[in-house]
């Protein structure tokens, strides 16, 4: 029973972070192609809880993933495919932490001190900033699905037949 609350939380903990990047890479190509002005209206006002609730999903879900892999260590199929999901989401959040959060603090250290340059950075960070969201979206979906296959791996051999056959 114990497992199956593990496992539960990690795969809605890490589908809500997926969330969070999905929506990014949703946004994506009308962003791109905003002026520098509305560029800097969305993202000043649009992220405003991304950080807080996508950030604690998102570390919820890897920190819930190992956990996960811990549980199922004697499990060898569960847990190549538990560790290599629990990875993938670190993965994406070091992806985050190199790529997205040096942008982060640039335009919040712009905001402190010269606001009026904001739209300008925003211009010159916004690839960096847009792709590396959709860098750690990629990340995060293998990582989910690793996740979603360790449980797989260990269905029991009549509902993977069942579920082969009724496709």
């Amino acid at each position: 029973m114990l497992l199956k609350a593990l496992r539960l939380i990690t795969l809605v903990l890490a589908a809500l972070s997926l969330t969070m990047e999905s929506a990014h890479v949703l946004e994506l190509p009308q962003k791109l192609s905003y002026d520098a002005q509305t560029y800097t209206l969305v993202n000043g006002s649009l992220y405003k809880y991304f950080a807080a609730v996508g950030g604690a999903y998102q570390i919820g879900a890897i920190v819930m993933a190992f956990l996960l892999a811990l549980a199922v260590r004697h499990r060898r199929g569960a847990f190549a495919w538990t560790l290599s999901g629990a990875l993938l989401l670190l993965g994406a959040f070091v992806a985050w932490l190199l790529v997205v959060a040096p942008v982060n603090g640039q335009i919040a250290a712009a905001w402190q001190s010269q606001p009026d340059t904001v739209p300008m950075l925003w211009t010159q960070l916004r690839n960096r900033w847009e792709y590396g969201h959709a860098a750690g979206f990629v990340i995060q979906l293998f990582g989910f699905a690793a996740l979603l296959m360790s449980i797989i791996v260990e269905a029991p051999r009549f509902v993977r037949h069942v579920s082969a056959g009724s496709g």
